[in-house]
């Protein structure tokens, strides 16, 4: 019997790819059919669309308005517009992920939610080194946008970027990932580095949601290339990664603020041919410059001193080698693996706080 079925299948099969070729190569038969292939690859093919992905993150986008109070001279309260910019719904009970440069100098914070209602937004804490605030409404059951901390995200990747743009109302506009790790002199930190993408961000998705085709949380939506120099070009913009925004946030809310670990140095990382000639394998960094009584000073590191490793630990970037500085905790003591004068030598270094 299942040589039967088979038999029969194969039968069937050859006579739709014989019948398939004969109306390819013989053209006049195809109106006798009533066939038009375009027509038929373009009613079956599958609908290309990111609905599903908006669906999930959208109503998790918020609106902000920033509000400055000034007295007029018959000593009444004027109420101003100052500022516009999005936000991002990261848990049920109002707590709201920002840019710190949206709400800068506001007296009053608006949050308008999707789904129309406008509420009051008090300030948790902001950390200016990153651009980031965190916010809070007093609201229950609200939509969060889903985030996996776990996902890496790639140069290639599609994204969307949601926001609001010029008070328009809620807009998304598509693009792709450009490049990540981007710094470059685009922020005051030495250790923030960005997503950079073609998708539009222009003023007001500031703080705004950059999500991939998935619906999933990849980035805080923080600038274009034309806000942050004197060029103008376009298809430029930048996002924070939500790896660093979600733990800014973290620290924000359960201790007020962002504390961080520094050792007072400027530096970058050693050229190839150098490394080659010192038979360094990973990324070390040659430092620069020495702030004067900082931790570094005060144990004895100079200008050409050449870091390997902190603790023990190589590092794959000099990003990662400040990352990881930065979370050691002021107060603790980490063991610097330094080249000085053709020499391995091992020095401590008390680690500093690192001022806003």
């Amino acid at each position: 019997m299942a040589k039967i079925l088979i038999t029969t299948m194969k039968s069937i099969l050859s006579g739709l790819i014989i019948g398939t070729l004969i109306i390819l190569l013989i053209p006049s038969l195809r109106p006798a059919l009533n066939l038009n292939i375009k027509d038929w690859i373009f009613v079956h093919a599958s609908q290309i669309s990111f609905s599903q992905a908006i669906k999930r993150s959208a109503p998790a986008v918020v609106n902000i308005y920033s509000i400055t109070q000034h007295l007029t001279p018959l000593n009444q309260i004027e109420q101003r517009a100052k500022g516009l910019g999005s936000g991002v719904i990261i848990s049920e009970n109002g707590f709201i992920l920002t840019n710190y440069h949206v709400i800068r100098g506001a007296d009053i914070i608006k949050v308008g939610i999707q789904n129309g209602l406008i509420k009051t937004a008090s300030i948790v804490g902001i950390d200016p080194l990153t651009d980031l605030a965190v916010l809070h409404i007093n609201a229950h059951d609200l939509p969060v946008i889903p985030i996996d901390l776990e996902l890496i995200t790639e140069v290639g990747d599609l994204v969307l970027a949601i926001g609001n743009p010029y008070n328009l109302g809620q807009t998304i506009t598509q693009g792709i990932v450009s490049a990540t790790g981007r710094n470059a002199g685009l922020s005051r930190s030495n250790f923030l580095d960005l997503i950079q993408t073609d998708a539009a961000i222009n003023d007001g998705n500031s703080g705004g949601a950059l999500i991939n085709s998935r619906g999933e949380l990849v980035g805080i939506n923080a600038a274009n290339y034309n806000s942050l120099t004197d060029v103008q070009t376009s298809g430029i913009s930048f996002a924070i990664p939500i790896k660093l925004a979600y733990s800014v946030m973290t620290k924000i809310i359960n201790e007020g603020r962002v504390v961080r670990g520094f050792i007072g140095i400027s530096g970058g990382a050693v050229e190839p041919m150098i490394a080659q000639s010192l038979n360094i394998s990973g990324i070390a960094i040659v430092i620069s410059s020495v702030q004067t009584d900082g931790p570094a000073d005060q144990a004895g590191l100079a200008p050409g001193d050449i870091i390997l490793e902190v603790n023990g630990k190589e590092f794959s970037t000099v990003l990662a080698t400040l990352h990881y500085i930065a979370e050691s905790k002021p107060g603790t003591e980490i063991d610097l693996t330094v080249i000085r004068d053709n020499q391995i030598i091992q020095i401590k270094v008390i680690v500093g706080e690192l001022g806003q």
